[in-house]
């Protein structure tokens, strides 16, 4: 399984498909599928039973998985990739278009 270079809560843009050039907080990973959850992202339309947690049930408009390949990190306004590099003893992301340590 590949290293992923985006983690939950970064700020992401979209690069291709229908949200091109839309930008969002990472929700969620799946790590198997190679997919992330975008707020405000690839949003779909869910119809719901009713049931316990949800009596009314009706339409549910969410969010739906993009593929990790699809998405570029955003730093300081401008989309970049990302790197891992040695700070000291300890391994740290960098944006690789200025060089900054991301975290």
């Amino acid at each position: 399984m590949a290293m992923l270079k985006i983690k939950k809560g970064d700020l992401v843009r979209v690069i291709t498909g229908k949200d091109k050039d839309k930008e969002g907080k990472v929700i969620a990973i799946n790590r198997k599928k190679n997919t992330i959850m975008v707020e405000g992202i690839n949003m779909i339309t869910k119809h719901t039973k009713p049931s316990m947690a949800n009596q009314q049930g009706g339409i549910v408009h969410q969010e739906g998985p993009i593929h990790i390949s699809n998405v570029m990190y955003v730093h300081k306004g401008k989309p970049t990739r990302i790197g891992f590099k040695m700070d000291g003893d300890k391994k740290v992301r960098f944006a690789k278009s200025t060089g900054d340590v991301i975290d």
